[in-house]
């Protein structure tokens, strides 16, 4: 039998099996009163419908809703006044926060993925709270706070991927969030580590560690194209992984977009429009 070793690689037992039976498919949920009901359709390009009943509230960053019914009522404003409103223009989210409910009757309100990917939802319970990168927070319970949080170490801010600044949602309350691509979760036990190409990170437990660490051996960094530096995710905690991070597919659309005075991978002409029509 051949030796195991440790995922932490640092030998020794091997850890407990990683836990990936999780199975995000289309939901169906009723809420009870002064809770709201959801609905998840879609399967690549997915959207939540939301029930709203009078008393209940919802919010989104300014530009998330889709549709919604003629009864919904919308009160846009600061979300916590200006330090959370600079805090946010900071992050480069948006800086004013949607308020969407009903005053008569039970209304529908609507919010599409931007990018192929899923939704998924949580019920925090009070004081539960989860890490988030930005743009993975889509819509919540008005009983949710929504907060920057800022990663301890510099190197994980400066190197890892999304920035210095992600999103921290505190419960109670539902928050549902969108991730690019399919997503793969990892619960990860006490100790536990995984390592991961920067940008795949999409969500994690706060009980989970959070540091960039750089690839060893330098014929990894010249020649192995995974960049420097990796995300070091260390247990205990559920940690929610990516598998098509739009930077990531950004990155590799643009090496076929034509260049000025040239051409792309593609080998397609740099054409000018106007010149092509004579303005």
């Amino acid at each position: 039998m051949a030796n195991q070793t440790s995922i932490t690689g640092q030998g020794g037992a091997l850890p407990p099996r990683l836990d990936t039976t999780v199975d995000h498919i289309q939901t169906e949920y009723q809420g009870e009163p002064g809770r709201i009901s959801y609905r998840i359709d879609g399967t690549t390009l997915q959207v939540v419908t939301l029930q709203l009943q009078p008393g209940e509230v919802v919010y989104s960053e300014s530009g998330g809703m889709s549709w919604m019914s003629a009864n919904v009522e919308m009160k846009t404003h600061t979300g916590g006044g200006l330090g959370k409103m600079l805090k946010r223009a900071f992050s480069g989210e948006s800086l004013f926060i949607t308020d969407f409910f009903v005053n008569n009757g039970a209304g529908i309100v609507a919010f599409a993925n931007e990018f192929p990917g899923k939704i998924i939802p949580f019920n925090l319970a009070a004081g539960q709270s989860l890490i988030m990168q930005k743009d993975t927070f889509m819509v919540a319970e008005k009983s949710v706070d929504l907060d920057i949080h800022f990663k301890k170490r510099l190197g994980a801010g400066f190197f890892g991927g999304e920035g210095f600044i992600m999103q921290r949602a505190t419960g109670p309350g539902w928050i549902f969030t969108e991730i690019d691509g399919e997503v793969v979760e990892y619960n990860l036990e006490a100790g536990q580590v995984l390592k991961v190409d920067t940008g795949y990170v999409a969500m994690l437990e706060p009980s989970v560690k959070f540091d960039v660490t750089m690839v060893k051996g330098f014929r990894n960094i010249i020649l192995g194209g995974e960049g420097l530096f990796l995300a070091r995710l260390e247990g205990p905690g559920r940690v929610w992984l990516q598998t098509m991070p739009m930077t990531k597919l950004a990155n590799k659309i643009l090496q076929y977009m034509p260049k000025a005075g040239g051409s792309g991978k593609s080998g397609g002409l740099n054409v000018n429009l106007g010149n092509l029509l004579g303005d």
